[in-house]
């Protein structure tokens, strides 16, 4: 770093993302994208708003507040939408946590929430999942500090039931409780039915896994207007464009065509249980999964080994280093096609490893 860096920005460690490979030949599944193309409604929308890139995108986002709101069945004073989850994840522990109010998140989660934390100042607890990698709701209730969860989790495929989300929400009336629900749309229910009874709610989505759009960069956050009220405080205060053109258009049409995507989120995950069935009888372990990814580990070959020998044979997949789940890798779904391919790979590996 610079002598110019600020200080209080020293013991920052930023995020790493999954590998983004600029060869084409690679099979990706590593960064839970979707495998299907967006539908022709977006690229045509797309295409014909790029006209107008002149001109500024609207900042209250109206027509996609609108539409989305239809969609999920509140508001549009109860939605944000922002430059991916990302930015409204970042946007929530900034509003409404300080060293006064910390949080809390499990310790095998999403990578970003302690990134999030040490960049605001923010003191966080990291509270051990259990042995089987699940949440144990009993260390939520009634903690009385601000809490993340993302559910269904990333990147061990776990959800918790609404019953359950509920019960740490309402024992912590004080407190912000957010669910990230990035993958929510392959096999989960949504906590966005208690905003209405819980003032203290923020539910966050995303437009990049079930509606192909990981490019665009479009999530959205709803909750009671007044804490979408506070976000758009601090959205107002950095950029107030954050949604560009092309991607509000994007959006709006994907949402039109919303049928379009459950029915590929449903492919998604037809061809999830094929492959965690074909992994299982490789002998891999394979938690159960409520993603659009695979959460497994072999006692043949390590985590880090597997991880390099599909990379050779260019197939990416997502190897973490943290010691409780080093053993594991995470695998997107791709196509049939793409994860026949995978596990002929492995078998490949297998053999000439007389594993």
């Amino acid at each position: 770093m610079s002598r110019f860096f600020s200080n209080k920005f020293y013991k920052l460690i930023p995020y790493i993302p999954g590998e983004q490979p600029k060869k084409t030949d690679y099979i990706k599944l590593n960064t839970n994208e979707s495998p299907f193309l967006p539908s022709d409604s977006v690229k045509e929308a797309v295409a014909e708003e790029s006209k107008r890139l002149m001109l500024y995108s609207d900042p209250e986002c109206i027509d996609l507040r609108e539409k989305l709101s239809k969609v999920l069945g509140v508001k549009p004073s109860e939605v944000v939408v922002t430059n991916g989850s990302d930015e409204i994840l970042n946007f929530a522990f900034m509003a409404f946590c300080d060293e006064n109010h910390p949080i809390v998140f499990p310790d095998i989660t999403y990578g970003f929430y302690p990134v999030f934390a040490n960049l605001h100042n923010i003191p966080y607890t990291e509270i051990p999942v259990k042995a089987d990698f699940s949440i144990d709701i009993n260390d939520y209730i009634g903690i009385n500090k601000n809490i993340v969860i993302a559910n269904p989790n990333a990147p061990t495929s776990l959800l918790l039931s609404i019953s359950d989300i509920e019960k740490i929400v309402s024992s912590n009336p004080d407190n912000i409780v957010i669910i990230d629900e990035a993958y929510i749309d392959f096999g989960g229910e949504s906590a966005i039915k208690l905003i209405n009874r819980y003032k203290n709610l923020l539910v966050t989505g995303t437009f990049s896994k079930s509606r192909s759009l990981a490019g665009a960069r479009l999530g959205f956050g709803v909750a009671d207007k007044d804490l979408i009220a506070d976000i758009n405080t601090l959205r107002y205060s950095t950029n107030p464009y954050n949604v560009n053109r092309l991607t509000l258009k994007a959006g709006m049409a994907a949402l039109q065509d919303n049928a379009y995507y459950m029915e590929k989120c449903k492919k998604i995950v037809d061809t999830r249980e094929y492959t965690a069935r074909q992994l299982e009888n490789l002998g891999f372990e394979v938690l159960e999964s409520f993603t659009n990814f695979l959460f497994v580990k072999s006692e043949k070959i390590d985590g880090e080994t597997l991880y390099k020998e599909l990379k050779r044979r260019k197939i990416l997949v997502r190897h973490f280093s943290l010691e409780r789940i080093k053993d594991y890798n995470r695998i997107t779904i791709g196509t049939k096609e793409q994860m026949e391919v995978l596990i002929e790979k492995i078998k490949e590996i297998f053999k000439e490893n007389n594993l």
